[in-house]
């Protein structure tokens, strides 16, 4: 078989660059180098253990179970014994969601007349006993960071290139430039920006770990 690149198996596999990458960095994938431009080389071997990493992650095997599968530690059954272990204590909280979800779907009240305490009380008794529900608030919370997350990165690198384009404007042509006071204050216009985007970042990012993410924690 001849060395594939990357996008070759991609393609073959169905694994995005991404997901390869990430395997590598785990330990669980390494292809040879190219000794002549460096690129990564992909045979057989490697497409087949892709192939076999693909598998375990579609019915949900842990990556470090998948190691100790790679290394020997255990074999297939073993893992998936351990696998099923995981799997069948899933499906006992996803049964307990259901009952619960079942029981409410007979009420005919409104939401905002639900006795939600009752509901409650019995589900906190369910996770005493080792049941776990989904929490959602949890997720709702990690969606909030990315948006202003994002908005900062676009800005500062905006900001950056901006003063970038000043020094290079300056550098290219010294006899035009402004005096130097008038420099500094076209330097650190946007350099201010940047620090007051990173600090409405900090301040929106400590607003919702304390706010949010403290409230989820008590449901």
């Amino acid at each position: 078989m001849v060395p594939l690149k990357i996008n070759e198996v991609e393609a073959l596999v169905g694994i995005t660059k991404k997901n390869i990458r990430f395997y590598e960095e785990k330990g669980l994938l390494s292809p040879s180098r190219n000794s002549d431009n460096g690129y990564r080389d992909y045979g057989e071997e490697e497409v087949a253990v892709l192939r076999r990493i693909k598998l375990m992650r579609k019915l949900g095997v842990p990556i470090e179970e998948i190691r100790r599968m790679q290394e020997g530690a255990q074999t297939v059954g073993d893992g998936m014994r351990r696998h099923l272990i995981t799997l069948e204590r899933e499906r006992q909280n996803l049964e307990e969601s259901v009952r619960l979800c079942e029981l409410l779907k007979e009420r005919t009240e409104p939401l905002n007349d639900l006795d939600a305490a009752a509901v409650l009380t019995e589900l906190e008794k369910l996770e005493q006993t080792g049941t776990t529900f989904p929490n959602k608030q949890k997720q709702d919370v990690r969606i909030r960071y990315v948006a202003p997350i994002v908005v900062a990165v676009v800005m500062v690198i905006l900001l950056t290139a901006l003063i970038g384009l000043f020094v290079w404007g300056f550098a290219e042509d010294p006899a035009s430039s402004p005096p130097l006071a008038l420099a500094a204050v076209f330097i650190a216009i946007p350099s201010l920006l940047i620090c007051g985007v990173l600090f409405a970042l900090f301040q929106r990012i400590r607003e919702i770990g304390k706010g949010e993410i403290d409230d989820a924690k008590k449901y």
